[in-house]
C-alpha cells in the first residue's frame, strides 16, 4: 500500500501533462478551422465577384445612367467655393458635374436568336 502514496502524485503530475496536450490541440485545431473557414469566405466572395459583370461606372464616379447619348454627364456635385489658409475647403456649393463623356464598360444587352433552320 505504500506505493498507492507514489501514484497519486504521478497521476496528478501526469493528468496536467495530458490536459495541457489535448487543451493545447484543440485549440490549435480551432484556429485551423477558423483559418479554413475563412479562406472559404474568400474563395466565394471571389467567386462572386469574378461573375458579377462590371459596372457601368464613368471616371467622376457617376453612374452610365447619369449621362445622357452624347457622355455628358447630369449629376450634381459639391464643390469648394472658400478655402482656410491651409489650403482646405470651408463652404461647398453644387454645381453640375464637369465629366464630358462616359467611358466605362458599355452594357450588353439580352439578345435573342431564333433557330434558323429545323433541327429535325
Amino acid at each position: 500500500m505504500w506505493w498507492l502514496w507514489m501514484v497519486v502524485p504521478a497521476v496528478m503530475i501526469g493528468g496536467g501533462w495530458i490536459g495541457e496536450n489535448v487543451r493545447s490541440a484543440l485549440k490549435t485545431r480551432h484556429k485551423r478551422k477558423l483559418e479554413l473557414l475563412k479562406a472559404t469566405e474568400r474563395r466565394q466572395l471571389a467567386l462572386d465577384a469574378a461573375n458579377r459583370p462590371p459596372e457601368p461606372v464613368c471616371g467622376c464616379t457617376h453612374h452610365l445612367a447619369k449621362h445622357d447619348k452624347a457622355g455628358r454627364c447630369h449629376e450634381v456635385v459639391e464643390a469648394p467655393t472658400a478655402w482656410d489658409a491651409e489650403r482646405k475647403p470651408l463652404h461647398y456649393e453644387p454645381r453640375p458635374c464637369n465629366c464630358q463623356q462616359y467611358i466605362g464598360p458599355e452594357p450588353l444587352g439580352t439578345v435573342f436568336a431564333a433557330e434558323i433552320v429545323d433541327p429535325r
